[in-house]
């Protein structure tokens, strides 16, 4: 067998573009169906069309860039548990 049969099926690159393309269809088609169906938004922002998706994409980006800036705050130097073990 070659490295590429050993593998599982989620880490080859065929494999992968194809999630992505199902992934993007099944996207699209979420907000494409917004044309058929009819919205009621309760704050009149939200009946726009692709909020829901523009919303998710912001809140998803919102997120990763708090925990980037969390992790600059939280960040220990490499020796910091180190410091204090000079007795052992």
């Amino acid at each position: 067998m070659t490295d590429s049969q050993k593998d599982s099926w989620l880490v080859r690159p065929s494999s992968i573009r194809l999630m992505w393309i199902i992934f993007i269809v099944i996207l699209a088609l979420t907000v494409g169906a917004q044309f058929f169906v009819k919205i009621k938004g309760y704050f009149g922002i939200d009946a726009w069309f692709g909020f829901g998706a523009a919303y998710g994409f912001l809140a998803c980006l919102a997120m990763v860039i708090v925990a980037k800036l969390l992790g600059f705050v939280l960040k220990r130097s490499e020796q910091y548990y180190d410091a204090g073990d000079d007795d052992v």
